[in-house]
């Protein structure tokens, strides 16, 4: 039922989503007290209030916007796309290095993968959804040509660490809560967050090129523009000091386009098994 729905739903125009997909933001937002309390929340913490309204419908079109990018044809969705800094990845690819690409959920996070593997062959992490049905949508969606998917699993690390070794690019997900044992608390705009250790872990063990990028969502369905960034700092040192330079370059992404963050999205949990980070003092009192 549900493919056939997002097929229909992708015929749309793409500023005719964007507009549904505004007033959904707000329909959630106005019927679930949990979800706007974390919205509120977390964007107060990160000092991004005076985004709250721009935030609610922004992330009502990144959920009805998905038809448009799993099930349009790949060339209509491309044509509703451009990049800024390429050269850096054309430089990088060109180099031989292999490249750990880095995307938040920051704008249209999905349409990235699929930018990138329209010029270079690319493997990203992923990881199935809870519910069945989604699953046959979301990897024919996902795994397009030259878009390769490794499962969440150490037989998909390994996957990874050989396309790197290759000097073949790889994607990730670096502000997704990972299983217990998987990551280490780190700052997160200003409150401990149990981040992945994984992305520094593969970029060193294949001296490979961090690259952060995002899909901003231009204004009026006007489409996307998909930016890519060097890291600015080194990731040697612990696996919680490496931690804290993915956490800290991701506020400095979102920073840039902070309504178009998913910050309804529970950042801060503790995943089972985990133990919980010590609070700190203000908190305790």
């Amino acid at each position: 039922m549900l493919v056939p729905l997002f097929r229909f739903l992708s015929r749309f125009p793409l500023p005719l989503l964007h507009g549904l997909g505004a007033a959904l933001g707000w329909l959630v937002y106005l019927a679930s007290p949990s979800y706007r309390r974390r919205m509120r929340e977390n964007m107060a913490r990160a000092g991004f209030s005076p985004q709250l309204r721009a935030a609610v419908a922004e992330s009502g079109k990144s959920i009805v916007e998905l038809p448009f990018i799993w099930c349009a044809a790949p060339e209509r969705v491309a044509r509703h796309a451009s990049e800024e800094n390429w050269e850096l990845v054309q430089r990088t690819l060109d180099s031989g290095r292999g490249i750990v690409f880095l995307t938040p959920h920051l704008g249209c996070f999905e349409i990235v993968a699929q930018q990138i593997a329209l010029r270079t062959p690319l493997t990203v992490m992923y990881r199935p959804p809870r519910k069945a049905a989604l699953k046959p949508l979301i990897e024919g969606a996902r795994a397009r040509q030259n878009l390769m998917l490794a499962p969440a699993n150490m037989s998909g690390v390994r996957i990874l660490a050989k396309c790197l070794r290759k000097g073949q690019p790889i994607g990730l997900l670096p502000d997704q809560v990972p299983q217990e044992g998987e990551g280490v608390w780190a700052e997160f705009f200003g409150r401990s967050a149990y981040t992945m250790t994984l992305p520094a872990k593969l970029a060193q063990m294949g001296e490979a090129q961090v690259i952060l990028t995002y899909a901003e969502r231009l204004p009026r369905g006007r489409g996307y523009k998909v930016h890519f960034v060097a890291l600015e700092d080194s990731l040697d040192g612990t696996p919680a000091q490496q931690a804290q330079v993915i956490n800290t370059a991701m506020e400095r992404l979102i920073a840039r386009s902070p309504a178009q963050y998913f910050w309804s999205y529970n950042r801060y949990k503790v995943p089972p098994g985990a133990q919980a980070p010590a609070a700190p003092q203000g908190e305790q009192a």
